[in-house]
């Protein structure tokens, strides 16, 4: 399913477990005039189709590493796929895109020192092959940030449907 497949129903349903995902099927229910094995089997398509995800969101505060860095990685155009992977599966990255401009690669990291930042942009990422240039930005003041819009993976998606098997 698409995203200009989703009628109102599913947008209101999706803005209601987006304001909170606790609220119960029963209220959601009351609230949208319909039953609450309406909105049960809404949620679960959603679920099996990678729209929409539960997961409790952490404060940077609870994070052993509070500071949020930028690195921008430019890569040979063929090793952009591998060196991207290859990114992803370090720790200290908490996301990775494949990008236009500039850069070929985003990551995004938290850290805790500028020793750490420096070895992950400098030790680890720059002497990857293929890649010819890092450059980090670090976040001083953080305007707005929202979790809410996160891309749900194919792993996700297996992980979803693990739960659903166990349930």
């Amino acid at each position: 399913m698409s995203i200009a497949q989703l009628d109102e129903l599913d947008r209101q349903l999706i803005e209601a477990l987006a304001r909170d995902a606790r609220v119960s099927n029963r209220k959601i229910a009351l609230d949208l005039g319909v039953t609450e094995g309406t909105v049960r089997g809404r949620i679960k398509r959603l679920q099996q189709d990678g729209l929409i995800s539960f997961t409790a969101i952490t404060s940077f505060g609870l994070a052993d590493s509070a500071r949020m860095a930028f690195i921008g990685v430019e890569v040979n155009v063929s090793d952009v796929r591998g060196v991207a992977e290859r990114i992803a599966e370090l720790p200290a990255v908490n996301a990775v895109m494949i990008t236009m401009g500039r850069f070929n690669i985003l990551a995004i990291c938290l850290f805790n020192s500028l020793d750490n930042l420096l070895e992950l942009a400098s030790n680890q990422i720059l002497s990857m092959p293929g890649v010819h240039h890092v450059e980090t930005s670090i976040a001083v003041k953080t305007v707005k940030y929202n979790a809410r819009v996160v891309r749900i993976t194919a792993a996700d998606r297996a992980r979803i449907e693990t739960l659903d098997d166990d349930a």
